[in-house]
């Protein structure tokens, strides 16, 4: 062996090391956003950016008695304001607030993270991209790419003391902003508003007779999902894909229990839905975006397959092409 060989396998194995030891820190990162995003009270107006458009929200994230409250309202558009407690989710509808599908809560700003978070290195490489401030707090940069073209890269802005996630960018493969949310003002800790808490604690809370909660409308009454087996299976997914949920449920508007199946590989998911042909007129082909969600229908045979996830528009248009049945 040749003195460079020597000096090489060493000095290859510390850039191993140090590239894990990155790889751990950003992990470690992002397990505490996800906890702050519960655990943390706040205050503050974000700002959603896709294609052309912006929309304006501001949110209020408080906890009492080891329980979390939020109130969403929008600021441009609609007027509207959503309410979310212990998994349910309230809607104002000008009446009153309407309990909608608990299935709506998942995947919202700041608290975009899922829990699964072991599979990370096999998708992308991740780094710790220097600091700076956002809405006035300082934050850590932290910068996870993609090791092929099938996902997006991620670039995320954390609060240095809280954790609490302060922005996110999503970027396709020429560094294109794909979906954005930043907050511009922000408020945490400290004296917060909680007369809405107080107001509705037991008018929508706890969903009194006579205060505003419309339960013949509550979904989450009639929306029952049990896990199974369903015999389908998806051939292709992206390295570091895995399935975190099977279940069948029944679905607004349609006849029959229609089945779900979710992969996550920790930053993104994608679902997989597969029901019944039955000849209705949202049973045609068809892909669209909306930032960095992309949803792709496609009638097989008798059945109807409709794949969404938070992935590029041809990693999609994969999945959804690899499904079969292999049987129960």
């Amino acid at each position: 062996m040749n003195l460079r060989s020597i000096l090489f396998v060493p000095l290859l194995a510390l850039a191993a090391g140090a590239f894990a030891g990155e790889m751990e820190a950003c992990v470690d990162w992002l397990k505490t956003v996800a906890f702050a995003s519960h655990e943390t009270e706040y205050s503050g107006v974000f700002v959603y950016q896709h294609a052309d458009a912006v929309e304006t929200s501001r949110i209020t994230h408080l906890t009492d008695a080891g329980a979390e409250y939020e109130k969403l309202e929008s600021l441009d558009g609609l007027k509207r304001e959503i309410l979310r407690h212990h998994g349910h989710v309230w809607m104002s509808d000008g009446h009153g607030m309407v309990e909608m599908s608990s299935q709506q809560k998942s995947g919202r700003f700041p608290s975009l993270l899922p829990q699964q978070l072991s599979a990370l290195s096999e998708n992308y490489q991740a780094t710790l991209a220097g600091k700076e401030r956002v809405a006035g707090y300082d934050a850590q940069v932290i910068l996870f790419q993609p090791k092929d073209s099938l996902l997006y890269t991620h670039k995320i802005w954390v609060h240095s003391e809280s954790g609490l996630l302060l922005k996110a960018t999503v970027l396709d493969d020429k560094n294109k902003m794909v979906e954005q949310y930043a907050f511009t003002q922000l408020q945490i800790g400290g004296k917060l508003d909680r007369s809405w808490l107080k107001t509705n604690m037991k008018n929508t809370f706890h969903g009194e007779k006579g205060h505003g909660v419309n339960k013949a409308k509550s979904a989450d009454h009639v929306e029952k999902a049990k896990p199974f087996n369903s015999g389908w299976v998806v051939g292709f997914l992206p390295s570091g894909f895995k399935k975190t949920t099977e279940l069948e449920r029944p679905m607004h508007g349609k006849h029959l229990p229609v089945t779900q199946i979710v992969y996550s590989d920790g930053l993104s998911a994608v679902s997989v839905f597969i029901e019944q042909n039955d000849h209705d007129e949202d049973d045609v082909d068809g892909l669209s975006s909306r930032g960095a969600m992309t949803l792709y229908h496609k009638v097989v045979g008798n059945n109807l397959f409709t794949v969404v996830g938070e992935v590029p528009p041809r990693t999609i248009a994969k999945v959804l092409d690899s499904i079969r049945y292999s049987g129960k």
